[in-house]
């Protein structure tokens, strides 16, 4: 009967929150399957641009990241003075990456494209698209904060109804621009970018509203606190050391796509394919990692250190079900799905190997989010910063350079190298959860 309710306890919070991400991943998936018609070139541009996005997001995720568990901690110990305080000191910091973000897609866009190695056709095609994504990146930045806010109070229904509205809408954006329906202008590749950004944009303008408005009841959220300094560098140190975390895994990847851009343009596109189809079983890790991020801190503010460490554990089982189902499916229809995104039977047939490859080794991808979710929710961001830093620089990267360069395996090589990684790190995070001692965990405090 426990385990029912804690498992319905962990559901109640993780199938919002798997509805949010599964939205967030449909819409890149659908929008690579739209301007997929105009090209293996565009497939490319657009998967060179998703990394160098996931480098930018994961330098500054961290502010949302530690927003979310300390406002769930706080929000356990019944002290949302504090969390609203460190909110709004996360908000102001995002703000000003926002405008840093702004200014590096104005002035660098291009040259950031050629720092892939990209062809001079990619770079020529893509810089305007590439600069419309990173401006959207500015909205999103903020976006993620009071996303954080949200699933730190335990309201992720909120936000998977913000994150539905948005994407849906960037949808059918990236539709009508792209190839000029409904009256809109045809703008090709330059149309997904705007498609985005407006996206995003509303998207804040949401968040905004919602927490301004409905959330003020509850939680005064009009009422601007009085800054304290301390907790700002509180958000710094750990966004920083969230955001080093996030970063080294993202620059490793970017590093990826550096060797496998060597491999030609139908190997990265082809890449890029696999890479959308397999962020499918983000949906469920991420979904219960952020639950057990929650639930984890909002249990050690109300002094339950055994049930935190506890609903850590079946916030992951749960997660590995849903995984071993989507797994399951990608390695039936393989072929099916990669023909979605290309035509193209060179494409579309190395993709499909590669998915094929993918589908049960993604549950140590698994593994190491819902673990690391786990580590968040106790404040253990030290180690996750360290594990990430030294695994990444020191594993992913030279064996990915061996498997591809060295022993030249080409595509299949990289996302050999890329699962090694992922298996050592998912297997260091968890070993790392279960040999912390909760009952000796205290709530995290800024000190001058």
């Amino acid at each position: 009967m426990k385990l029912m309710k804690s498992w319905y306890a962990i559901l109640l919070l993780a199938l919002p929150s798997l509805f949010a991400f599964a939205t967030q991943t449909v819409t890149g998936s659908v929008n690579l399957i739209l301007v997929g018609d105009l090209g293996y070139l565009v497939i490319a541009i657009v998967g060179v641009s998703n990394i160098i996005m996931y480098n930018m997001f994961a330098i500054f995720s961290g502010i949302g990241h530690s927003v979310n568990y300390l406002v769930a901690q706080n929000y356990g110990a019944g002290e949302m003075r504090k969390g609203m305080q460190r909110t709004y000191l996360a908000l102001l910091v995002s703000v000003a990456v926002g405008l840093f973000i702004t200014l590096a897609g104005w002035l660098a866009s291009g040259a950031v494209l050629e720092l892939t190695g990209a062809t001079p056709n990619l770079v020529s095609t893509g810089g305007e698209y590439l600069e419309l994504r990173f401006y959207a990146m500015a909205f999103g930045i903020i976006s993620f904060v009071f996303h954080g806010f949200f699933r730190g109070v335990g309201d992720t229904r909120t936000s998977m109804i913000v994150s539905i509205i948005a994407n849906v809408l960037m949808v059918v954006l990236t539709y009508g621009l792209t190839y000029g329906h409904w009256g809109l202008p045809d703008m090709g590749i330059v149309g997904a970018g705007y498609a985005l950004l407006i996206g995003e944009a509303v998207q804040l303008a949401i968040c905004l509203i919602v927490f301004w408005g409905p959330m003020h009841g509850k939680f005064q959220t009009r009422s601007f606190p009085r800054p304290d300094w301390k907790e700002l560098r509180l958000i710094s140190q750990e966004s920083g050391k969230l955001g080093l975390q996030e970063f080294s895994m993202s620059v490793s990847m970017y590093i990826f796509t550096i060797f496998v851009l060597t491999l030609g343009e139908v190997a990265t596109a082809a890449n890029e394919i696999a890479l959308n189809v397999m962020s499918f079983g983000f949906m469920p890790a991420f979904a219960f990692g952020s639950t057990a991020t929650i639930l984890i801190g909002q249990q050690l503010g109300q002094r339950n250190p055994k049930l935190a460490k506890i609903m850590g554990t079946h916030s992951a089982i749960l997660g590995t079900i849903f995984l071993i189902g989507l797994g399951t499916a990608e390695l039936i229809w393989a072929e099916p799905i990669a023909r979605l995104y290309s035509n193209d039977p060179e494409v579309y047939r190395l993709a499909a190997d590669l998915i094929r490859a993918s589908a049960y080794l993604q549950i140590f991808d698994g593994v190491y989010i819902f673990y690391a979710g786990g580590l968040r929710g106790i404040g253990d961001t030290t180690f996750l910063m360290r594990a990430s830093i030294v695994l990444s620089l020191f594993l992913f990267v030279p064996v990915t350079y061996l498997f591809v360069s060295v022993f030249d395996w080409g595509s299949m090589g990289a996302w050999y190298a890329l699962y090694s990684y992922l298996v050592v790190l998912g297997l260091a995070v968890m070993i790392r959860y279960y040999r912390t001692d909760f009952t000796t965990v205290q709530l995290k405090e800024a000190h001058g």
